[in-house]
């Protein structure tokens, strides 16, 4: 075999549209067979890669600048759910968005006064922030008032949404939190015949099977204090008092039973009892081992003929309610924190109401990441502890490139489970100067999440501009976007250019990288990332540089990333029967995502290689094309 050296062409963000048609012939230069491309075809249409887009409902629309701490909706500003028209919904369509998770949609507690539309006024004391945590829910049957123009028809205006949503071809996702309650739940929405959480629990005990709390009994509660925290930022409010009546005390959300809760612990909520009792034993039966293989049929009727306790089929309820109203699937909150029986029972039901029905959970613990998915029927976890905490590092410089291998593959037996982001509520935006401190650190991080595995990714608002979510909002500090209180996001604004959603006041920075996210997410639908297999690669030149191959067939792609913010050339080791049916003297490579950068392949009996220099923090995706006559 001749030595061939070939240099890659380049192109702008987003060649792989231009260059898919060459993605159909083999790594020969020749066309694959019929009978070989259907085989990917069939592949690649049994799997998917779901792209979700995370906004907070309330920020997303808000054109209001001001963001002063502790701020009302007033002084502050609030969006709407008619805020996303046609124009934004085709900007979150634009980064390849499949389902839009439409954050703090329920009505969850807030401080503010609604008591014109029948709406009992919540307590500061046990609120965060002014605008509430979503993950405080106080009525599972309705929507936060904030979020209509018109009060009272919230839930038809959430309704119109869920419409405009289905015709930009994405579908809905909403949170349920089933480990735990507002403090103050209290649903003025409920269907006839349905009765609130707590209404008929035995409050004389501290545990029984179908009381829906737990209990302190003989204690009231008492509101948590702390030298450094003031509620509301010591603003003034007629019930900011230091009370709240509670009586008897319930355990706090995250199972704190002191009827005086922790400055630190989840003190606006109280506990779902599912029949674990307080020492930890169960009050319901356990799925045979078995169930880990059966399917979603099985695991529905199991549970049929059996007692349960009155919270599961609470959860069901709600579930079913929103399914009806439109909504096509949800993202559990913390949900390692409630039995694995109860979401084998809870999912099994939505899948068969829907069975297109999307289910997404937080799950920290990575010895329960099987038993969630194969018993607990979901379909899809974060997955935090392994990769994202891996690449957080590799972006921060504290550990070399390839590093992220070894956390792919302690997933790779369910890595189409395991959701991939860079962002969300949680975490720390990558711009913020305690994670990365610059935007641009997440361009090689975005390709190596997106293109690694057949994970579905998800991408936080504000992320593809660069937000750094360094406002001061009120509860809580910065560096993550405030989820608690009224504020403004000063990138995403610039996006969203006061109603237009056309970019129009980015600078120049920033519109780059919203053009750099289009075009990797664009590379989600390669058959290789959809379908393929993936190999990490032997790079030299750099611990800064990782570099892995995605295969299906004959299509091939490399994808090498530069985390270092400086350039580095770097050679890359083929396996030698990768290019095995090599025939063509000259081969053009192609990069299908970044400009101005060159690669070489050199082909030996002995050898197969790629040299390449990189921009700092840049990306290459290479592809053989079409041969050369």
């Amino acid at each position: 075999m001749t030595t061939n050296k070939t240099t890659i062409s380049t192109f702008k963000y987003g060649s792989w549209v231009l260059a898919s048609s060459l993605l159909l012939s083999s790594c020969s230069g020749e066309p694959t067979t019929p009978s070989a491309d259907k085989k990917v075809a069939e592949q690649v249409n049994e799997h998917s890669k779901p792209v979700v887009y995370q906004v907070f409902t309330r920020l997303f629309g808000n054109t209001q600048t001001a963001n002063v701490p502790w701020g009302t909706k007033e002084q502050n500003g609030v969006g709407k759910f008619a805020d996303f028209n046609d124009a934004a919904l085709k900007g979150i369509k634009e980064l390849g968005t499949t389902h839009v998770w439409y954050t703090g949609v329920l009505h969850h507690a807030l401080v503010g006064d609604y008591t014109e539309y029948g709406i009992k006024q919540d307590d500061p004391d046990v609120v965060k922030g002014r605008a509430g945590s979503p993950y405080a829910i106080k009525d599972y049957y309705d929507v936060n008032p904030d979020l209509a123009i018109n009060v009272t028809n919230r839930l038809e205006e959430f309704s119109a949404l869920i419409e405009r949503t289905h015709e930009h071809d994405m579908k809905v996702i909403i949170d349920i939190v089933p480990n735990h309650v507002a403090r103050d739940y209290h649903s003025i929405a409920k269907p006839n015949g349905v009765k609130d959480f707590g209404e008929d629990d035995d409050t004389s005990k501290a545990y029984a099977k179908n009381n829906n709390f737990y209990y302190v009994p003989g204690e009231s509660f008492k509101v948590p204090t702390s030298d450094s925290y003031q509620v509301l930022g010591g603003n003034k409010h007629p019930l900011a008092d230091g009370q709240f009546t509670e009586i008897p005390a319930k355990w706090t959300g995250n199972g704190a039973r002191a009827p005086k809760p922790d400055i630190n612990d989840w003190y606006e909520t109280v506990k779902v009892n599912y029949g674990v009792k307080p020492d930890g034993s169960y009050d319901f039966p356990t799925l045979p081992s078995d169930y880990a293989n059966q399917d979603l049929r099985a695991h529905f009727e199991f549970w049929q003929d059996k007692e349960l306790p009155n919270s599961w089929y609470k959860f069901r309820d709600i579930a079913l309610y929103w399914l009806d109203k439109g909504v096509d699937g949800f993202r559990y909150d913390m949900a390692e924190m409630v039995p694995v029986e109860f979401w084998s029972f809870l999912n099994s039901s939505i899948k068969m109401h829907n069975p297109e029905a999307f289910l997404l959970a937080e799950v920290y613990n990575p010895a329960l990441y099987r038993p969630y998915i194969q018993q607990g029927k979901m379909d899809y976890l974060y997955d935090k502890v392994g990769f994202y905490d891996t690449l957080k590092a590799v972006m921060q410089g504290t550990q070399a490139a390839s590093s992220i291998f070894a956390a792919q593959q302690q997933v790779a037996d369910i890595e189409q489970h395991m959701l991939h982001f860079l962002e969300n509520h949680d975490e720390q935006r990558i711009a913020s100067p305690d994670f990365a401190g610059s935007s641009e650190k997440g361009k090689p991080a975005l390709v190596v999440s997106n293109l690694i595995s057949r994970s579905p990714t998800l991408l936080y608002f504000g992320q593809d501009v660069g937000e750094d979510g360094s406002e001061e909002a009120g509860f809580g500090k910065p560096t993550r976007t405030s989820i608690f209180d009224y504020i403004g996001v000063p990138a995403h604004q610039a996006w969203m250019n006061n109603g237009k959603f056309d970019g129009g006041a980015l600078t120049a920075e920033q519109s780059q990288l919203r053009e750099y996210y289009k075009a990797v997410m664009a590379l989600s639908k390669h058959p290789a990332v959809v379908a393929g297999d993936m190999h990490p690669l032997t790079v030299t030149g750099s611990d800064q540089v990782a570099a892995f191959s995605r295969s299906i067939g004959q299509q091939h792609i490399w994808v090498v990333s530069n985390f270092a913010e400086q350039k580095n050339t770097v050679s890359i080791d083929i396996p030698l029967n990768t290019l095995a049916n090599y025939k063509q003297a000259e081969q053009q490579l192609l990069d299908l995502l970044e400009a101005n950068q060159t690669a070489v392949l050199t082909i030996t009996p002995e050898q197969v290689k790629i040299s390449l220099t990189l921009n700092a923090l840049s990306s290459a995706v290479l592809t053989t094309g079409a041969h050369n006559e």
